[in-house]
């Protein structure tokens, strides 16, 4: 199973969700930690690279929920280590360099 870290903006982002998107990003991220394990992403959950950046990526988990991402080294020898970066919505984008 991937392991994975948050940031503290991500942790201050988290606070600020309410609870419907908290929800939200929780389904996602079932289906993301699958993904992982199977070695690709469904079209539903969008991961794409964020533009300008080098290995940080973007999950979307709502119509306006996104939330970015990076590989971090594993912790468990064989497993994905992700950290979770941001999470809101499209502006995490636009207020943070680096997402």
């Amino acid at each position: 199973m991937p392991t994975f870290e948050t940031t503290a903006r991500f942790e201050k982002d988290w606070a600020d969700l309410d609870p419907a998107d908290r929800t939200r990003f929780r389904k996602a991220v079932r289906h993301f930690i699958a993904d992982l394990e199977r070695g690709a992403f469904r079209p539903g959950l969008r991961v794409k690279r964020v533009q300008g950046t080098a290995g940080v990526f973007e999950m979307t988990f709502a119509r306006d929920g996104r939330a970015t991402w990076q590989y971090g080294d594993e912790v468990e020898q064989g497993q994905p280590h992700i950290m979770w970066r941001r999470i809101g919505t499209h502006d995490v984008f636009t207020d943070s360099p680096g997402a």
